[in-house]
């Protein structure tokens, strides 16, 4: 382990920052940033359930690229796809990028010394290094390869959909997006597939007065992925912010959102659903969340539910801080599993901070088997057992999958959870 640390710490002494132009600047100082605070520990305070090293080590573990006889989720929508092969944009294999109502740049494109993403490009991270630091997203700021800027001026008339192929065993993908929604503009997001063997991104996302932004992500059902995801959000008067992630498998997915709601009346909810099945690899699901109220009358929900089994471990951490002044707060925040055997383990910190007296606050975690009064009424009806059971993993999921608004989006979901129950 010091062996590996020392690599480490010498990367990180000698990385320097190559891009010019307008991002310049901001990757300098993350990376400045990135190597005063020193990359994660198990030591520190919300890594202590995490292993970091094999998402921050110099070698890259090999992940063999996964192939599946399913359609690729999202097929059936409508929407403007771009792709990514290894963390690389593949212009080829990705759609036009002009779209009514809104700019799609790619990163490594814009290379001027002016451009609109140059007040946002590591802004949001870097107002969510405190008070959690956040090393890997530092990182990504900073040695960025490739991701793209949306800047949406109306209300575009499909999805944008960013799809990530992972191809080579031990690519290391590090994708940096930038999302600016003008007052009253709105777009909904697709996210799926494996990047890399190991994946880090970076979704800034800046939600301007009465604009609406939805997010739905699927990781797929690759064993070996590593990854590291953050989204950094600041949300403007009356707005509107929904993400819902689903997972399925993984050696290691720590997903992190960090939610500011700056203005009055304004909506945030972020939700996740997750299948972790240890018998062909280890699965460790991470979810990190810290939502910050600082307008009046403003609502959050976190709802994050986990189903694990053979060995599985799932983590969660959510915090929500009430700032004084933010009067009229509606937070909540659940987190619950499902262990369908005795050696999968659920570990849960959830938080509150509130300074302002005239708010509504709850949070709770809660951890079980199977309902074996359930399973057996279910099992007196003749339903076999193996599919009463999936019944009711996928009742317990629900309130979780829920959160996504759009019913065909939520179909398609539902039917990758049932895909998942009948492949098992």
């Amino acid at each position: 382990m010091a062996v590996a640390q020392t690599k480490s710490d010498n990367r990180l002494a000698a990385l320097t920052v190559t891009a010019t132009g307008w991002s310049a600047a901001p990757r300098a100082d993350a990376l400045a940033r990135l190597q005063t605070m020193g990359l994660p520990q198990r030591r520190d305070e919300y890594w202590k359930w995490t292993r970091p090293d094999t998402l921050s080590a110099v070698e890259v573990t090999p992940a063999a690229a996964f192939t599946s006889d399913e359609a690729p989720i999202f097929d059936g929508v409508d929407r403007l796809k771009i792709v990514f092969v290894d963390g690389v944009f593949d212009a080829e294999a990705s759609d036009d990028l002009a779209l009514d109502g809104i700019a799609i740049e790619r990163l490594a494109d814009a290379s001027s010394d002016i451009h609109w993403a140059q007040g946002l490009y590591g802004v949001l991270e870097q107002n969510g290094q405190n008070p959690v630091p956040r090393p890997l997203a530092a990182l990504n700021t900073a040695m960025a390869t490739d991701g793209v800027l949306i800047h949406v001026t109306g209300k575009p008339s499909k999805p944008v959909s960013l799809i990530y192929r992972h191809v080579s065993d031990s690519s290391d993908a590090i994708l940096h997006h930038v999302i600016k929604l003008d007052q009253g503009a709105e777009l909904t997001l697709l996210e799926n597939g494996p990047a890399a063997a190991r994946f880090n991104k970076v979704l800034e996302v800046d939600v301007a007065d009465k604009a609406r932004f939805n997010h739905i992500r699927a990781q797929g059902r690759d064993h070996e992925r590593r990854a590291a995801t953050h989204i950094f959000a600041r949300l403007g008067s009356e707005s509107a912010f929904k993400s819902f992630t689903l997972t399925v498998n993984g050696v290691l997915t720590r997903n992190e959102a960090v939610i500011e709601l700056t203005g009055d009346d304004a909506i945030a909810h972020i939700a996740g659903a997750a299948m972790g099945d240890a018998a062909k690899s280890d699965f460790h699901h991470d979810d990190t969340v810290f939502v910050t109220h600082d307008g009046e009358r403003c609502e959050s929900r976190q709802v994050f539910k986990k189903v694990l089994r053979n060995g599985a471990t799932g983590i969660f951490q959510g915090k929500i801080l009430v700032k004084e002044g933010a009067q009229k707060t509606d937070g909540y925040q659940i987190s619950q599993s499902l262990l369908l055997d005795g050696d999968s383990q659920f570990l849960a910190k959830p938080e509150l901070e509130i300074y302002a007296d005239d708010v509504i606050c709850s949070h709770g975690s809660t951890t079980g088997a199977i309902d074996e009064t359930a399973l057996y009424y279910l099992r007196s009806r003749g339903v076999p057992k193996k599919e009463a059971t999936d019944l009711l993993v996928l009742s317990f999921l629900a309130e979780a999958v829920d959160e996504i608004e759009d019913d065909g989006l939520r179909a398609d979901i539902v039917d990758r959870l049932t895909s998942w129950l009948d492949r098992r």
